[in-house]
């Protein structure tokens, strides 16, 4: 990697201020996030969803810039339609992870005052009924996830530390639910980027799925 990107992703990395999680179970995938928007130290919104939906079979969480995110989140999308029009049939979930590794590598590359940094948990379920999710990072690289990631986000110490200990292989889906609220929940009492509320998406072959929708609320004694 070029040394430049590579310090500029570094001082980045903590920088993003999100918690997101995609945990691997036998029968599909779950994926968690918070809901805290930043700018610096300032909070700016308490209700920024960061799972959405890329179509009726592939989602996606994201960590960096806001304006980055969403153009990659809208551009994802449509291509993923376009290429579905002229072949008649859709992309399998590795494809999607594909196509969209390649745009993240490109932006970063793209001579820029402001680097484009944005990392990325794309889940989603192909036409056999296997769930995937994968992983790519802000400079672009993507892998095939077997258990779970956090990405870049700056949640990922807490995230990862905790699921460390907590993970087990074969979990349900029910059991990855827990799981993940409990990542976003870890995160959000260490991590001063993240925080107000908990969004837990499943994506199974009955589809996907916003499971939880909670908001984390401040209560004082």
């Amino acid at each position: 990697m070029d040394t430049d990107i590579k310090n500029e992703i570094a001082k980045n990395i903590l920088k993003s201020n999100t918690s997101i999680v995609g945990i691997v179970c036998k029968d599909g995938v779950v994926m968690g996030a918070d809901r805290r928007s930043t700018a610096g130290s300032i909070i700016m919104g308490k209700n920024h969803q960061k799972i959405r939906k890329v179509n009726e079979f592939v989602a996606a969480a994201y960590t960096g810039g806001v304006a980055d995110l969403q153009l990659a989140h809208k551009v994802l999308a449509a291509e993923l339609r376009l290429k579905e029009l002229k072949t008649k049939s859709r992309s399998t979930i590795r494809e999607a992870a594909n196509l969209l590794s390649m745009m993240t590598y490109r932006s970063i590359r793209s001579p820029t005052m402001i680097p484009n940094i944005v990392g990325t948990l794309i889940a989603g379920v192909d036409e056999n009924g296997k769930a995937s999710l994968f992983s790519i990072e802000p400079a672009g690289g993507v892998e095939e996830i077997a258990d779970y990631d956090a990405n870049f986000s700056s949640g990922m110490p807490y995230i990862l530390g905790f699921l460390e200990r907590q993970f087990k292989k074969d979990l349900s889906v029910k059991e990855g639910i827990e799981l993940a609220k409990e990542c976003i929940k870890a995160s959000t009492q260490r991590d001063s980027g993240s925080g107000n509320g908990i969004d837990v998406f499943t994506l199974t072959k009955e589809g996907i799925k916003h499971v939880v929708s909670e908001e984390i609320v401040a209560s004082y004694k």
